[in-house]
């Protein structure tokens, strides 16, 4: 897969430092994990001599991982890589997504179970009512199909 990127991507290390630093600060009950790692982004590469429109464009990288909506518009490559790399967990074996599945209750084990029920629901049937999971068509030619079964089994799971 890295190789069939490459030549889409317009910057690599800068989507390699985004890649390093999201969810470097990961506390399942914080809403601002992305904003306090890509400020820890920025502050190493500053420490680090980086140009302004580097520390710009990696705090983007990170930052669209929040995955707030689906994108209208394409994204610049390197942004739909980015999301994608991030996404890539959906498309996983079975087997392993179910194991990531229970990871993640794990983390919500904080939650009342019923409203992490209805919250996890939620969650995955945004990503299935998406046109597209993955931005790219590398990606979606890998997992899209293996994300939605994902999504659909776990989902049913749920329900049942």
């Amino acid at each position: 897969m890295a190789r069939a990127a490459a030549p889409q991507i317009a910057q690599p290390a800068e989507l390699a430092l985004a890649l390093c630093f999201h969810d470097a600060i990961y506390d399942p009950q914080a809403k601002d994990n992305e904003r306090r790692s890509a400020n820890w982004a920025q502050a190493v590469m500053q420490a680090a001599g980086a140009a302004p429109d580097a520390l710009q464009r990696v705090d983007a990288l990170v930052m669209a991982t929040c995955h707030f909506q689906p994108a209208q518009a394409p994204l610049p490559a390197d942004s739909a890589w980015m999301l994608d790399i991030d996404l890539s967990i959906l498309g996983a074996p079975g087997a392993r997504f179910a194991q990531y599945q229970a990871q993640i209750q794990a983390e919500y084990a904080w939650v009342p179970a019923a409203d992490y029920a209805l919250r996890r629901q939620s969650v995955l049937r945004g990503f299935l009512q998406r046109p597209a999971i993955y931005q790219t068509a590398t990606m979606r030619a890998r997992l899209e199909a293996q994300a939605r079964q994902n999504l659909e089994q776990a989902l049913a799971l749920a329900i049942a």
